[in-house]
């Protein structure tokens, strides 16, 4: 056998091990970052945070008027701009903590993604409207220049356009009180 063909084959044999080797590596990273507290699967890193809202338009959904990436600039305070649908159920569980929001000043911009305007007005009807700008994406072309993985997911633009920080995922107390309130007045 020439010396070409087995070193081959044991590299072929030998490929497995190190997949397997890496594999272990990640996982046992991920154990410890869930053991110390570090790990957070919301998280989600976005490509944005740090650059200027994408070019999108939200049609307007009754009762909104809608709004686009020229209305995110030149703003009098930072704005969360909150993707949402009736139909998803962390929504429904992260709408209190936006109506509290709402109350304690913080402007809020919905984008329901791909929901019916009747059913996410029966929705706000219900719970309460949390928006100071409402809009539709139903064909989902805002949510992809955003490069949201799913709903809810929201952003925090600040007076000049630029999206500061992003969850994805809802909102919880914890979420607001250690990164949002923080940003919300430093780019106040």
């Amino acid at each position: 056998m020439p010396a070409a063909t087995a070193t081959r084959r044991r590299l072929l044999l030998a490929a497995p091990f190190g997949i397997a080797a890496v594999a272990g590596v990640g996982f046992l990273e991920l154990l410890q970052r869930m053991q110390s507290g570090r790990y957070d699967p919301h998280t989600v890193p976005n490509l944005l945070v740090g650059r200027p809202a994408p070019a999108f338009t939200a049609a307007p959904a009754p009762p909104g008027a809608g709004f686009s990436t020229a209305d995110l600039k030149d703003l009098p305070q930072p704005v969360l701009v909150n993707f949402f649908a009736s139909w998803c159920v962390p929504c429904h569980e992260e709408h209190p903590l936006l109506m509290q929001l709402q109350a304690q000043g913080t402007a809020i911009w919905g984008i329901a993604y791909e929901d019916q305007d009747k059913a996410m007005a029966g929705f706000l009807a219900d719970a309460g409207d949390p928006y100071a700008r409402l809009g539709a994406d139903n064909t989902g072309e805002a949510a992809i220049a955003w490069g949201i993985s799913g709903v809810p997911e929201s952003f925090l633009v600040d007076r000049t356009g630029v999206i500061r920080w992003h969850i994805g995922g809802p909102l919880s107390n914890e979420t607001i009180a250690g990164a949002l309130v923080p940003l919300l007045r430093k780019y106040a």
